[in-house]
């Protein structure tokens, strides 16, 4: 291996969560409103979006998922923010000499539109990340009524982050 070469990791996440009554529709930290007041469900705020970013971070550093970190079973996480989670992912990053090169996101979901909101969850994630919104890209799109998305029973996303180590 090269000594003074710069070194990179990537990493890719994925969540999905199911559509359900009684729950806020929670996205890159902005409350959305679906048009059957739907809601995600999970044991935190069940937020795709960056539960995804979450696991990508992780997984490009080799260190497991959310779930190590935030078990379902731990009540202390019960309906947890999860923009205060991904804080706590970042300093564990930065505490392993690694720092956030940029993110790319997809959130598939046939309903509300996502793409009105996109400045605010870009806001929110850079805020916690402390991150220029400008390494932050979040894309929508639809599953053309095919899948648990496209039937409207669930939203998922994708990630990629790019880690760079601290030089």
């Amino acid at each position: 291996m090269y000594k003074n070469f710069p070194k990179f990791r990537i990493g890719n996440g994925y969540d999905i969560h199911k559509l359900v009554k009684n729950r806020d529709l929670i996205i890159g930290g902005v409350k959305l409103t679906h048009p059957n007041k739907l809601g995600l469900d999970g044991h935190s705020d069940a937020d795709v979006l960056v539960h995804s970013i979450m696991d990508a971070m992780l997984g490009a550093l080799s260190l497991g998922d959310i779930g190590k970190y935030f078990p379902p079973s731990d009540e202390k996480w019960k309906n947890a923010n999860s923009i205060i989670l991904l804080t706590k992912v970042i300093e564990l990053i930065q505490s392993k000499g690694w720092i956030i090169n940029n993110i790319d996101s997809i959130v598939v979901a046939e309903r509300p539109k996502i793409l009105p909101h996109i400045d605010n969850m870009k806001e929110n994630i850079s805020r916690a990340l402390n991150l220029d919104k400008d390494l932050i890209g979040i894309k929508a799109t639809t599953n053309e009524t095919l899948g648990p998305e496209g039937r409207e029973e669930g939203i998922s996303c994708y990630s990629v982050v790019l880690l760079g180590e601290k030089i």
